[in-house]
């Protein structure tokens, strides 16, 4: 029996936040899965207990109550911070009835603090909003969502709020370069359960600047090598009923992947992160798959090969 997918969600309460929850109902995600709602307070200074003080504001909660409230966090009162992540728990869970989810709250550098989140939990996927602010309206996510896709040692979904109609068909780009990384991208499109209809574009950037495929620096070994690898990723993804096509282009991979989406209107872009060791040579993916997670309008998924994908 294969184990649960397990996903880890920074939530803080912004409207792009929000989104990102919204945004997972059309990542092909499982019916069964572990998450853990992850809301942090950014403190700047150091806490002082002030008995004096008056209790942080309670938010509205849909379908709880205070006392529901207070049972689920023992005899702690609920501090700001955690109702957020209530809410975002409350409302997840009317979208995934079978998920078990968890709602928890930390405090510090919020990109921190779920990085260091998912090192203790080792989650399989983590979902971030593409920028926002904190509970208390002082930070910009953006920053996070970019350490965060950066720095994380498995897949990260930076999430964009798109219109769509429920069970609408999903377009996906997948960007490929023939690295690991990139195979795992295919897999993790592979695994997923997507809407009848849903259609997966395959792109292969040949990068003129260098002679390279995409980011990986793979040498140029001609067209029929490119054809041939992404004859093997079309194989795959038709037999999952998706409708697949593929097209080859030479130019700045950072730029092409993002004119492509835009062009196609994708829901979403798949890119495989660096496969560099190195914390430095991992940054310098930055060049493609940051560079995508930044400027792209649609949601993104960075994957990482050796992550947990099973579904």
């Amino acid at each position: 029996m294969n184990p649960l997918m397990k996903l880890l969600i920074g939530y803080d309460g912004s409207p792009c936040a929000d989104a990102a929850l919204e945004d997972l109902r059309r990542a092909g995600l499982p019916r069964e899965a572990q998450a853990i709602v992850l809301t942090v307070f950014e403190q700047w200074l150091p806490h002082v207990a002030d008995h004096n003080a008056a209790p942080l504001r309670q938010l509205d909660i849909p379908g709880s109550t205070q006392a529901r409230i207070s049972a689920t966090t023992s005899v702690e009162p609920v501090t700001e911070t955690r109702a957020l992540a209530l809410k975002a728990k409350t409302r997840l869970q009317a979208h995934f009835p079978s998920w078990e989810i968890k709602a928890e709250e930390s405090s510090g550098s919020p990109a921190r603090e779920i990085l260091k989140k998912a090192d203790d939990w080792e989650p399989d996927l983590i979902a971030v909003g593409s920028q926002g602010h904190s509970g208390l309206g002082r930070f910009l996510l953006g920053s996070v969502s970019q350490k965060v896709a950066n720095e994380a040692h498995c897949s990260v979904r930076v999430a964009r709020g798109t219109a769509w109609k429920d069970g609408a068909p999903v377009r996906i780009l997948l960007a490929l370069d023939g690295s690991p990384c990139s195979e795992a991208a295919v897999h993790a499109v592979a695994t997923r359960m997507w809407p009848l209809g849903s259609e997966v574009r395959l792109l292969t950037v040949a990068d003129s600047s260098n002679g390279a495929i995409g980011s990986n620096g793979l040498r140029n070994g001609g067209r029929e090598w490119i054809e041939e690898f992404l004859g093997e990723a079309t194989k795959t993804l038709r037999r999952l009923e998706l409708l697949v096509s593929s097209k080859i282009e030479r130019g700045d991979p950072k730029r092409l992947i993002i004119v492509n989406a835009e062009e196609w209107g994708a829901d979403c872009i798949f890119v495989g992160a660096s496969c560099a060791q190195k914390p430095f040579e991992r940054f310098l993916l930055g060049s493609v798959a940051t560079a995508v997670v930044s400027r792209a309008h649609c949601s993104v998924e960075v994957v990482r090969a050796g992550a947990n994908l099973l579904v």
